[in-house]
């Protein structure tokens, strides 16, 4: 079965690869305009390759392999169609730091622990999940242990207007990529990937409005046996558990259309007022959610926003909703925080909600926020907190069960100013959480039969038993809701 797959395919890229020209390797007759304005978007996505060793699968006629030479110390250009790999050694074997490979990747064999960084464009569709699963599992060997994997696929169906007589090509959806990469481990079973960046291909929204060509970037990290209660990533645990999609919609019932955390549209406004945001200001949002608070700064500000978060679901959702908000100010991407790199001083504005609980190290992560910031740059956060210990016995369980981290708002504003924040407020609104909590209780109840309708009984329960449990972590002095303001100076004094 295996052979018959691969007979199928190699059939399939003789028929397309007879000239190896560029419309040829991407199967559209726009492929140089494509190509044009999505190589740099796609290189300013890698993570530093200065010095690194590079494994370039799929390298077709070498539309990337140029880029990743001038980039790295060296590359290795793997493709399976011999006058691919000669077309791309007559552009690009000049530079002198590239080996040329043709093998199929399926039975390709590379020493462990060889590559800093693997880059493939369009390869993983062509490959089934038996096959996918294997060379996951082989690239989690060739990688040095951190280093990353970069890869792009056409997700849900075909993007090239190429005709063809027939199309083996394996349109996954990107929640199938996520989860396939994310399960797999290595031979020893004790690394695996995890989600650094995942987003569609600008380029493809504005040529084609085609939001399907999705690129990730990945990193191997050891394994953690029973590190995220049972599952292999953090990304896993959340979107099995509190941000599963009928979690996430059962939430915005009671947040209000768009939204997954306190107070929704009404404090949304208040706090982004705090802002003074201008049109043409960069923002971006951590911990999005399905973003309803960047479709609402978009519209109102006329700034653009970038949406991140962690929870693959969220930004399915998101996704979906950008699709009928129709507004390209708005992007969304799932991204680590503590792992995205972005240029220094790429944004205006850092904002996020209800989300940086679930970070350990809150310092690095506000240090990361102070990097991505203009001089001048304004940061704005609520956040889950928590009174001085000792905890209640009931808090201290609430916190073991969601993996939460807190600190009092006094530390977190401490926190910034050690970061390097100026004008830092750090606000206790607990008083302001609770009235939201007794609104959005009353709001639930007035609507029961609706709720139960849309999701069920049990569902109704859980929100309401939830918000009442709040209400009594809050009255202890346990449960802390802050808001935390802060500015980057204009002038950075070393």
């Amino acid at each position: 079965m295996a052979d018959d797959t691969r007979q199928v395919m190699t059939q399939f890229w003789e028929e397309h690869s007879r000239d190896a020209t560029v419309e040829e390797m991407m199967l559209d007759s726009s492929a140089k305009l494509l190509s044009l304005e999505e190589k740099p978007e796609i290189i300013l996505l890698l993570p530093c390759l200065d010095g690194h060793s590079v494994l370039e699968l799929g390298a077709g006629i070498g539309r990337y392999t140029g880029h990743l030479a001038k980039l790295a110390s060296h590359v290795t250009a793997v493709d399976f169609m011999q006058n691919f790999i000669e077309k791309n050694q007559k552009d690009n074997g000049f530079r002198g730091n590239i080996t040329f490979l043709q093998a199929d990747v399926t039975n390709l064999d590379l020493p462990n622990e060889s590559f800093d960084f693997i880059f493939s464009n369009w390869l993983f569709m062509y490959l089934t999940d038996a096959e996918l699963l294997a060379l996951i599992q082989k690239m989690l060997g060739w990688l040095k242990p951190g280093g990353y994997l970069f890869f792009r696929e056409s997700c849900f169906f075909q993007s090239g207007d190429k005709q063809r007589k027939f199309n083996p090509t394996v349109y996954r959806t990107p929640a199938q990529y996520n989860l396939l990469l994310t399960s797999a481990a290595s031979v020893s079973g004790d690394s695996g990937f995890e989600i650094v960046m995942s987003r569609s291909v600008q380029t493809y929204i504005k040529l084609k409005k085609n939001q399907n060509q999705v690129c990730w970037l990945l990193q191997r990290v050891p394994r953690v046996p029973n590190g995220h209660q049972g599952y292999s990533t953090f990304q896993q645990f959340l979107d099995n558990q509190q941000y599963s999609r009928r979690g996430i919609l059962r939430y915005e019932k009671i947040f209000g259309e768009g939204f997954v955390s306190t107070g929704g549209l009404e404090t949304t406004k208040e706090f982004i007022s705090m802002l003074n945001l201008r049109p043409g200001q960069r923002v971006v949002d951590v911990g999005c959610g399905i973003g309803g608070g960047d479709f609402y700064m978009a519209k109102t500000y006329g700034v653009e926003v970038l949406g991140m978060d962690l929870s693959s679901n969220m930004v399915e959702i998101a996704m979906e909703r950008a699709i009928i908000e129709k507004i390209p100010l708005v992007q969304f991407e799932i991204g680590d925080a503590t792992k995205r790199s972005f240029s220094e001083a790429s944004f205006d504005v850092v904002y996020s909600r209800d989300t940086i609980l679930h970070i350990n190290d809150k310092e690095a992560l506000f240090r990361r926020f102070y990097t991505w910031l203009k001089p001048g740059g304004k940061l704005l956060i609520t956040d889950y907190c928590c009174g001085e210990r000792p905890w209640s016995p009931v808090f201290q369980e609430y916190v073991k069960q969601r993996g939460y981290i807190l600190y009092t708002p006094q530390e977190y504003g401490q926190f910034l100013e050690k970061a390097g924040f100026v004008n830092v407020q750090a606000q206790d609104r607990t008083e302001q959480f609770v009235n939201v909590l007794n609104k959005e209780l009353g709001r639930t109840q007035d609507i029961k039969k609706e709720f139960i309708e849309s999701f069920s009984e049990e569902d109704y329960n859980y929100i309401i038993d939830g918000w009442k449990e709040k209400q009594h972590r809050c009255s202890l002095g346990d449960q802390r809701w802050g808001l935390f303001y802060a500015e980057k100076p204009m002038e950075i004094i070393s």
